[in-house]
C-alpha cells in the first residue's frame, strides 16, 4: 500500500565527502579468465545468459590493509568469542588508517557482470525501446542471487518491455573476488563500488542491447561516448537499477552523481543511517560481529546447502534462491571441499563502512527530480525500525513512490521472489506504458 508522504526532519552533515574520480584502469599484461565454469540460469525463459569481466575503476579510496585470518572452525566458543573481538578491534583501527591517505590507492581490480538478453531481440526496430534492469546486490551475495526472482519477472507481461538485465559484482564477492583474491584488503569504502557501477555504465555497457554474443572482456567505449554518456545519459536504452541494501545505498551515490544514467532507482531496504544517531550505528555491530565469525567452509555442496538450512538465518528464505546460493557463493577446493568465495572477514569490511550509508542519506535527498524513487521494504522487523522506515522512504518527495514486501524481512530477493517480482512487474508496467503502447503501436504496423 502507498503511503503519503510526510516531513522528514533530520540534522544534516557538514560536510560529505567528494567521491574520486574514475580513472581508466592500466591494461593488464594478461586478461583473466573465469574463475569458475559458465554456468546456466536458474530459470526456463527465453533470455540467454553469459558472464563478463570489466575492469573495476582505477584509483581506490582506501589503502590496502592487511587482512586478518579468519577463525578455525575448531575453535571452543570462548575462543571464537574472544577471536571475534580481538578481530573487530582490528578492523576498526584498520579502517582509520586506510583512509588516512586522501589522494586513493592505486590499485587495478575486476568486475564481473551477468547479461541475460532476450532471444528474439535484433538491437534495431522497436526493440531499441525496451528497457534495460541493472541489480545490485546485497552485502554477501553474487550476481546470480536476483535469478529465482529474474524467473519470475522474465515470465510475466513486464518481460515483453525488458530486452536486456544486467547483474552486478562487487569486487569481493562471488567470481569477482575470486579474480581479485591476491589484492584482498582488511577495509573497504562502498563509494568505491558506486564508482565501480558508474565506470560499468558508462564505459562498459554496450550501445543497445543485442542477441550479438559479447567478448568475455567487455569492449571499452570511446572516451567521447562514455562523456556523452554522463552528460546526457542513454542515447539507445532505458535504463532501470533496482539495488538491495549495500547495492542500493551504493546507487543512491551513484545517482546522486552521475543523474543522467539514470531513469528510475528501485530501492530495496537500502541502507542508510541517519546522521548523529547513535541507535542506527549500534545496530551494525552485530552485523559486523556475525561475519567475523561466519563459517565458510564444507565438506562439499550438499552438506553446505544442508547446513545452512538448518540455521534460521537461512531458513527463512525461499528453498531456490539458497539452492542458487550454494551454487554460486560457493566454490570446490583443490582439498574437495566447498568455500565461501566471500569470506566472512570481507563481508565485514562492508559492514565496518559507517560513513557511507550516512552520506547516502544526505544524497538521498539531492537526486534529480527526473530520476523516480521507488523504495520497497519490508514488511517484518529488518536493519531499522519501522519509524526509520517510514522517514527513509520520504526523503525525497517529489517523484516517489513506495510499498511493503509484507512476507519478507529485510532480505526480500531471498525470503520472497515471487512476490518481489510481481511488484517490480507491476512497477514496470505502470511506468513505462508508453514504452509497451510504442511497442504494440509497432507490432500492429508489421502487419499493414
Amino acid at each position: 500500500m502507498e503511503q503519503q508522504p510526510t516531513a522528514v526532519a533530520f540534522k544534516r552533515l557538514d560536510k560529505v565527502r567528494e567521491v574520486l574520480p574514475i580513472y581508466p584502469s592500466p591494461t593488464p599484461l594478461r586478461l583473466p579468465e573465469l574463475p569458475c565454469p559458465q554456468r546456466k540460469p536458474a530459470f526456463d525463459v527465453p533470455f540467454t545468459l553469459s558472464t563478463h569481466i570489466i575492469p573495476a575503476a582505477y584509483i581506490r579510496t582506501t589503502t590496502p590493509v592487511p587482512v586478518p585470518d579468519s577463525l578455525r572452525q575448531d575453535t571452543s566458543k570462548d575462543e571464537k568469542r574472544q577471536g571475534i573481538k580481538h578481530i573487530h578491534k582490528y578492523m576498526e583501527n584498520a579502517r582509520k588508517i586506510s583512509l588516512s591517505g586522501s589522494e586513493g590507492y592505486p590499485q587495478a581490480l575486476w568486475n564481473c557482470v551477468n547479461r541475460y538478453t532476450r532471444n528474439n531481440s535484433n538491437g534495431s526496430g522497436p526493440s531499441t525501446q525496451r528497457i534495460t534492469l541493472f541489480f545490485a546486490h546485497a552485502n554477501g551475495f553474487t550476481k546470480e542471487i536476483w535469478e529465482p526472482m529474474l524467473g519470475y519477472l522474465l515470465s510475466s507481461k513486464s518481460s515483453q518491455i525488458i530486452d536486456e538485465v544486467w547483474t552486478w559484482e562487487a569486487v569481493q564477492h562471488g567470481d569477482a573476488g575470486l579474480l581479485n583474491a591476491d589484492f584482498r584488503s582488511g577495509s573497504f569504502d562502498t563509494t568505491d563500488n558506486s564508482r565501480d557501477i558508474v565506470n560499468f555504465l558508462c564505459n562498459f555497457l554496450p550501445e543497445k542491447a543485442t542477441t550479438e554474443a559479447l567478448p568475455l572482456h567487455l569492449a571499452r567505449v570511446s572516451e567521447t561516448k562514455a562523456a556523452e554518456r554522463a552528460q546526457r545519459g542513454f542515447m539507445g536504452r532505458t535504463l532501470v537499477v533496482i539495488g538491495h541494501s549495500f547495492g542500493a545505498t551504493s546507487l543512491i551515490h551513484a545517482a546522486s552523481l552521475f543523474p543522467k544514467l539514470f531513469t528510475s532507482l528501485v530501492l530495496l531496504d537500502p541502507i542508510l543511517l541517519e546522521p548523529f544517531v547513535q541507535e542506527e550505528i549500534d545496530r551494525t555491530i552485530g552485523l559486523v560481529l556475525g561475519a567475523i565469525g561466519r563459517r565458510e567452509e564444507w565438506p562439499s555442496r550438499p552438506a553446505a546447502l544442508k547446513s545452512l538450512f538448518e540455521t534460521a538465518f537461512f531458513r527463512s528464505w525461499d528453498p531456490a534462491v539458497l539452492s542458487v546460493y550454494v551454487d554460486s557463493a560457493l566454490y570446490d577446493t583443490p582439498q574437495g571441499t566447498a568455500r565461501l568465495k566471500m569470506s566472512g572477514i570481507q563481508e565485514a569490511t562492508i559492514f565496518l563502512d559507517l560513513q557511507t550509508p550516512t552520506e547516502a542519506f544526505q544524497r538521498a535527498i539531492e537526486i534529480e527530480q527526473q530520476i523516480h524513487l521507488r523504495f520497497i521494504l519490508p514488511g517484518k522487523p529488518g536493519l531499522v525500525s519501522f519509524a526509520g522506515s517510514d522517514k527513509r522512504m520520504w526523503l525525497r518527495t517529489g517523484n516517489s513512490t513506495n510499498t511493503k514486501i509484507r512476507k519478507a524481512g529485510h532480505l526480500i530477493p531471498q525470503e520472497a521472489p515471487r512476490e518481489l517480482a510481481e511488484d517490480l512487474n507491476r512497477y514496470l508496467l505502470e511506468s513505462f506504458n508508453s514504452v509497451n503502447r510504442d511497442l504494440h503501436k509497432a507490432h500492429i504496423r508489421s502487419y499493414l
